[in-house]
């Protein structure tokens, strides 16, 4: 048996750090700070180019597609950002959901 399940169902979504992106927290890692999370981008939206200063971030897109620096990611697609590395703008060019994994707190700069 696992020692933590969730259902997502049971979970509620939230507003996430920009207009147009909404969390929905999987796990809190209560002593790094570090989250799982569904993001969900609104379609047309564009989120700056920025850095996560304390957290690596891990993400799985699980539907959508969205663009950056002329790539565009779809369905399936995975990306590594380490912490501290400018990484965007992201252009989501349709809704885009993903599983994030920060393994840290998630501030952004």
């Amino acid at each position: 048996m696992f020692p933590y399940v969730t259902l997502a169902k049971d979970k509620s979504w939230q507003p996430g750090p920009y207009d147009g992106v909404e969390l929905l927290v999987l796990h809190k890692n209560e002593m790094t700070g570090g989250v799982t999370i569904l993001r969900k981008f609104r379609a047309g939206l564009t989120v700056p180019a920025h850095i996560h200063p304390l957290a690596n971030e891990y993400c799985y897109v699980l539907s959508g597609e969205w663009e950056e620096s002329g790539a565009v990611y779809t369905t399936g697609a995975f990306f590594f950002a380490p912490k501290g590395v400018k990484h965007g703008p992201h252009h989501a060019k349709t809704e885009v959901i993903s599983l994030t994994v920060f393994d840290g707190p998630l501030t952004v700069e």
